[in-house]
């Protein structure tokens, strides 16, 4: 009876693609205000085949020249989103890889990790300043290119010191305001503006820092540490999530599992 439906493994692995681009398009705006967008777009498209359905032909023409650029609509729409999806994709789906690491030494491209000394600057930087309650926010670069950003604050090109970060986000240092750019072992830039998530259910007590920080983490593969200067703590953000540190160690341990 069903003789006519032929289903090879081709269709099954067709259908599986399918159903995994869906879900990972899903998970980006997934707590989003695209989620209603998207929502929107398939009831529209839904009212669309009904009223074809139904053959009623003007309005059906109608709906289907709004179909007829629905694309190019949806680009501008979910710009954000599909620049989130492609450097996930080409980023850290990728260079989880080993095969991709391999690729990587054969032609003498090695990721810049950080060296131990660097990493007990910055843990040591940040114990005291949340001691102190000196909010700052530090970024810290992978892969991604973080030139749009640098651009908006000021150059430092230094050593990365304790001291020095200290006195950069020092409650009335000229550059305390804005986040510190770190790239392998030197402090690029400080005083740089980053980008505000449009999640709309953060939680209320998280802050700019907080929020400019998941903004960051949710267009590259860089991570931040935020120091809250109201409550004294330290949270680490990555991947778009926020964790909330409770010890030196447990942050120097985030810091690490980052560059792996």
């Amino acid at each position: 009876m069903l003789d006519f439906i032929k289903i090879g493994f081709i269709d099954i692995l067709d259908i599986f693609l399918v159903g995994l681009l869906i879900y990972q398009a899903y998970k980006l705006i997934k707590g989003t205000a695209a989620m209603n967008i998207f929502t929107g777009i398939i009831v529209f498209y839904f009212i669309w085949i009904v009223v074809k359905a139904l053959h009623m032909d003007l309005l059906g023409a109608i709906l289907g020249q709004v179909i007829g650029v629905g694309v190019l609509a949806l680009i501008i729409l979910f710009q954000q989103e599909i620049r989130r999806f492609l450097l996930r994709l080409g980023t850290r789906y990728m260079d989880s890889r080993q095969q991709v690491r391999l690729v990587r030494a054969f032609f003498g491209q090695q990721q810049k990790g950080i060296s131990l000394e660097v990493l007990d600057e910055i843990t040591l930087a940040c114990r005291r300043m949340a001691e102190t309650r000196t909010g700052a926010l530090i970024v810290m670069a992978r892969s991604s290119s973080l030139e749009f950003v640098v651009e908006t604050g000021d150059r430092i090109d230094a050593i990365v010191s304790r001291r020095l970060i200290e006195s950069i986000f020092y409650k009335n240092a000229p550059l305390h305001d804005g986040a510190m750019i770190i790239y392998g072992q030197k402090i690029v830039a400080a005083r740089c503006t980053l980008p505000i998530t449009e999640n709309p259910h953060i939680p209320a007590h998280y802050g700019m820092r907080h929020r400019a920080a998941l903004g960051l983490t949710e267009q590259s593969d860089a991570s931040v540490i935020v120091v809250s200067e109201q409550r004294g703590e330290i949270s680490f953000v990555s991947n778009g999530e926020i964790k909330t540190m409770n010890s030196i160690n447990e942050l120097r341990l985030a810091i690490e599992n980052s560059y792996k």
